[in-house]
């Protein structure tokens, strides 16, 4: 799968893959508070207690926020609340606010849960436009140097008041709770004196914002900031796209996400023993009691769209059944591109975790082959089980090795393979809201390396005949179009199969390829393409 910086949805959805991230630690931050000292039991077998401090005046959700955003930010966290059992992340998160900050504050409800979703997540997609209007209020215009824990306590208030509208004053008490009680008393004197400002400038409609004018350098400089993205994205898709619609991406990456369930195949699960199986109607009359807003997908039969309400679906266990996955219709339509059909033998070549493979697989209806291949062992072991609990893991084997090595041997080929190769996931900016943060304009070229690398190799495995499905969630020609023209210039033996007759025309573009538009489809961008060998 391409692999991306996803929002670590770490259930059977489709990270895509980007550059891995690091693991999340406790951070070493000054531990001053005013907590009061209570005896809270700990589990454990024992009768033994523990005292920690516990504070029923802080604000849950922003406690949990902000030390989840300083997580994200200097520990390499991902931009969500769940754990791969869909329960118990209120309890680890406020593990890290006691380690953090050496407090604890009530438990998190699902209202709690859903609050730090949409604070930690906005407020990263709006860092850039926040970090503006706080150096414009602040007396230090340079914020870079201010305490981490403090930045990100402005910025939560910030987000609150100007994103949000949620009461002002209510927002300006509750932070300067958490700035006194996590830091000191000046702490929260300053948040008080500066969110107060922001409460003004609101009202009267004066907030300090740049204009879009001068040259092209000052006009992408102020849209970066208006948009809240890094300025070289934004001169990237002026050149390619035009303002306009680069605009209309940046207000896509700036929305909530919405997320989709694939109903998990019943063919290769039911059909053998003549039961019957868990269909999309099952699914939505589930959705219906559970109380989830959804819609059918207009593209794909085994997929239901979820705007809101993913959490409560993950906490009622239909993930953990294996009853369905989390995977964007964008990913489903690029397995329609590689057309898997009962019998076959298929080679995905960046494979884990196995969103794409598991979906191929499916479609085998238990006879044939996926061989899934990531020089990655522990998303292989994720892929394992996964494929397991949807049990199809009697046609996936998995390969551990790097492709580029693999090919050496000449022993492994088929008819079919997919190669959803690493990239820079500019098309899923939406749903992993730090990556816009973490890419850099100098990755680009590593990354095109990269892909020609792995496309090289790829083809390798490709039976005289045989198709090679290249794919992306990126929406960057260079990773896409470019890559294919540079592939078939090394490669005269291949050619450009179109793909008119496995997905809806409105996603084939002129050259023949697969490509899905965020704001024209409301799906993640993604691209594909069929490279067919020669006899």
């Amino acid at each position: 799968m391409a692999q991306v910086l996803f929002m670590a949805l770490p259930f059977s959805t489709e990270p895509r893959k980007i550059a891995p991230s690091s693991s999340s630690k406790p951070l070493n931050l000054p531990r001053r508070s005013r907590s009061t000292n209570v005896s809270i039991p700990k589990g454990g077998g024992n009768d033994s207690v523990k005292t920690q401090k516990l504070n029923l005046e802080v604000s849950p959700h922003r406690a949990v926020s902000a030390v989840r955003l300083m997580r994200i930010e200097l520990g390499g966290a991902f931009a969500d609340l769940l754990n791969e059992k869909g329960k118990g992340s209120g309890e680890n998160e406020m593990g890290y606010v006691q380690r953090t900050l050496g407090f604890r504050t009530r438990e998190l409800n699902h209202h709690d849960l859903r609050l730090v979703t949409d604070i930690v997540g906005g407020t990263i997609r709006w860092r850039r436009y926040l970090d503006h209007l706080i150096s414009s209020l602040c007396h230090d215009k340079d914020i870079s140097s201010m305490e981490p824990l403090l930045l990100q306590i402005l910025r939560i208030g910030f987000y609150e008041i100007v994103k949000l509208d949620m009461p002002p004053y209510a927002v300006v008490d509750e932070n300067v709770k958490l700035a006194k009680v996590a830091l000191r008393p000046g702490a929260g004197n300053m948040v008080n004196g500066i969110l107060r400002k922001l409460v003004v400038l609101k009202e009267n409609e004066t907030l300090p914002l740049p204009r879009v004018e001068g040259d092209d350098r000052a006009q992408a400089r102020a849209l970066a900031t208006l948009y809240s993205h890094p300025v070289w994205m934004v001169r990237r898709w002026t050149k390619y796209l035009g303002q306009e619609e680069a605009i209309k991406l940046m207000i896509w990456n700036n929305q909530e996400p919405s997320f989709s369930l694939r109903l998990v195949n019943v063919s290769s699960l039911f059909l053998a023993n003549h039961a019957k199986g868990f269909s999309r109607d099952d699914l939505v009359t589930q959705l219906n009691a559970l109380k989830v807003p959804h819609s059918l997908s207009l593209h794909l039969d085994e997929f239901v769209r979820v705007k809101t309400g993913l959490q409560i679906v993950i906490h009622d266990g239909l993930l953990k059944k294996g009853l369905c996955s989390v995977q964007d219709e964008s990913a489903g339509l690029v397995v329609s591109v590689v057309d898997p059909q009962r019998g076959e033998t298929i080679i995905d070549c960046c494979a884990a975790p196995g969103g794409k493979t598991l979906y191929m697989a499916s479609h085998l209806s238990g006879h044939g082959k996926v061989f899934a291949v990531d020089v990655n062992s522990g998303r292989l072991r994720i892929l394992k089980e996964t494929a397991k609990l949807h049990q199809v893991d009697g046609v996936i084997t998995v390969i551990h090795a790097d492709l580029r090595t693999l090919t050496d041997s000449g022993q492994l080929k088929s008819n079919k393979v997919l190669l959803d190769t690493p990239c820079s996931g500019l098309g899923v900016l939406s749903k992993r809201a730090d990556l816009r943060w973490n890419r850099k304009l100098e990755d680009m070229e590593e990354l095109k390396k990269l892909q020609d690398e792995l496309l090289d190799a790829a083809s390798k495995l490709v039976k005289p005949g045989g198709v090679l499905v290249y794919s992306t969630c990126s929406i960057d020609p260079e990773e896409n179009d470019d890559r294919v023209a540079a592939f078939l210039v090394r490669h005269p033996d291949f050619h450009v199969d179109p793909v008119d007759r496995y997905v809806p025309p409105d996603f084939v573009t002129s050259s023949g390829f697969f490509f899905s538009n965020p704001v024209k489809h409301s799906l993640d961008g993604s691209f594909a393409a069929r490279l067919v060998r020669a006899l």
